[in-house]
């Protein structure tokens, strides 16, 4: 969808489960020779690793947090969860998503559990309702 405008940002975190204890500098090769590993490179923009929840939180997740709605009533299992303070409306787990218009207002937000396609769905139904407005406006 990069020729509709679509642009994938990626934020290594490591509150999840511990599951990113690497440095910024070890995660491209982690990814390509480790996890998902056989080569992988990503074909997304990827940003430094930082928190998304919490008190050190990016201001981007802050500001995206407060613009949708949480995606559940649950977080998940305590003991896996490295951030304080804990909020309803904190990120439940890697590979939560946000879709941002480009007027940069967030118009959608995914529970991490939510197939990729569906993701894809939503995506493509948003970019034709943004453009058929554009065109008969």
């Amino acid at each position: 969808m990069k020729p509709l405008g679509l642009t994938i940002l990626g934020f290594p975190c490591n509150q999840f489960g511990k599951q990113e204890p690497g440095t910024n500098r070890e995660i491209l090769p982690g990814l390509k020779h480790v996890r998902p590993g056989n080569g992988f490179v990503p074909n997304f923009l990827l940003f430094e690793k930082g928190d998304v929840n919490g008190k050190d939180e990016q201001e981007v997740f802050t500001f995206l947090k407060n613009s949708c709605p949480p995606v559940g009533d649950v977080l998940g299992n305590p003991t896996r969860m490295f951030w304080d303070p804990v909020k309803l409306s904190d990120i439940k787990w890697n590979f939560e998503k946000f879709l941002v218009g480009p007027d940069g207002k967030p118009a959608m937000r995914w529970h991490p559990s939510v197939n990729i396609s569906e993701v894809q769905a939503d995506i493509r139904k948003y970019l034709l309702q943004l453009y058929t407005q554009e065109v008969f406006n």
